[in-house]
């Protein structure tokens, strides 16, 4: 660990997080069982998402697993035992799962910094919807995913449907999801799933650069991106144009473009401020 690294306490030891240069890296650390949802893991997450992204220490949000997993999803073998919510209507379990799916998948894609998951194994489920809330996926080369839902009966939540269709186009994402098979790394990266896939053990330091080079990025431009990028799906050409301009004057006016102007003109390379 860097000198200039700052530890988070999250509460739990099964979930990891530090700063280190404007990096938040958040890991899941329940290697033993690659990293499966938990009820002490999941609340920290939930927490840790909505933290970071309104620390203005961090600039990006690195989500990674400990050992050789990202992260499989929710804990199948509890998934039968409903005694803690046997005296919860059905309208009150769905009222609490909408609510627990808001503060994590919802919370992420709702960071307005860029996020990036690493993917050192599998990602299935729920944990593949996770990195699939990230804005973008870097992975091992001995990484694959599962939408996995089939094999347990169940259509899926945390948002994965609207997630893997935004990434991957909805016929591959009916594949995906009927099927639930594996698909490694190399289509991953072919069908578009994966931003980047790298040797096994490239993946932390790549990964780490690649979240440092953003989060030391223009903070209000990139933050606007994110806005014009997330609408891009659901309104049509003239409504984008006008947001598009209207973001694009107002980023003019930050410090940070005269800052990457000036940089552009005497050819070194900009510091921004955030502002």
């Amino acid at each position: 660990m860097h000198t200039d690294s700052i530890v988070i306490d999250t509460g739990t030891d099964q979930l990891l997080c530090e700063i280190r240069d404007r990096v938040a890296i958040i890991t899941l650390n329940r290697p033993e069982a690659r990293n499966a949802l938990s009820d002490q893991l999941t609340p920290a997450l939930r927490r840790m998402i909505s933290e970071r992204g309104d620390d203005e220490r961090v600039g990006s949000l690195l989500i990674t697993g400990a050992g050789t997993a990202f992260c499989a999803g929710g804990d199948v073998k509890g998934m039968g035992d409903n005694s803690n919510k046997s005296s919860m209507s059905t309208e009150e379990r769905i009222a609490d799962l909408i609510d627990r799916q808001r503060r994590l998948t919802g919370a992420l894609v709702a960071v307005r910094k860029p996020s990036l998951a690493a993917l050192p194994g599998p990602a299935a489920g729920a944990g593949l919807a996770i990195a699939l809330a990230c804005d973008l996926r870097i992975a091992a080369q001995s990484a694959f995913v599962s939408a996995g839902y089939s094999r347990i009966g169940l259509p899926g939540d945390y948002g994965i449907a609207w997630l893997l269709t935004r990434t991957v186009g909805s016929p591959i994402a009916r594949e995906l999801m009927f099927g639930s098979d594996r698909v490694n790394s190399g289509r991953a990266e072919r069908i578009g799933l994966f931003n980047r896939v790298v040797d096994d053990d490239q993946l932390q330091a790549q990964a780490f650069a690649w979240a440092r080079s953003l989060a030391h990025g223009p903070a209000v431009a990139l933050r606007h991106m994110k806005d014009n990028l997330d609408e891009a799906a659901h309104i049509d050409f003239d409504t984008a144009l006008v947001h598009e301009a209207r973001r694009l004057v107002e980023t003019s006016r930050t410090e940070d473009h005269r800052e990457a102007v000036r940089a552009f003109v005497e050819k070194r390379a900009p510091v921004f401020k955030g502002y």
